[in-house]
């Protein structure tokens, strides 16, 4: 294997473990994003976890994160709950930093 080949070959386990890494900071953030609405929600502690991975679930239906806005804006419709869907960013843009302090620190 000649240097270019090793080149490639690392550029790519670097590539794939970026990716890993996105997807777990990604997954996790949805989930804390779950947990945060569920406490809004008035949700208990068990259906606060099941309620956190629809969430998790949801955010892989397309890329971003407004699948994620669309579905709490409509749970918290549903109950009445009065958070803005700027608030309701806000706390993805806080959640991703602490999901990457939790997955970098796993």
């Amino acid at each position: 294997m000649d240097s270019f080949e090793e080149r490639q070959k690392a550029f790519e386990k670097k590539y794939e473990h970026d990716q890993d890494l996105l997807f777990r900071i990604m997954s996790r953030r949805a989930k804390l994003t779950g947990l945060w609405a569920a406490e809004h929600l008035g949700l208990g502690p068990a259906e606060a976890d099941a309620y956190a991975a629809e969430i998790v679930q949801v955010d892989l239906e397309e890329p971003g994160h407004q699948d994620i806005v669309r579905r709490l804006r409509v749970d918290f419709d549903a109950k009445g709950i009065d958070i803005s869907n700027h608030r309701i960013e806000k706390e993805l843009e806080r959640l991703l930093d602490t999901a990457t302090q939790q997955v970098k620190n796993a």
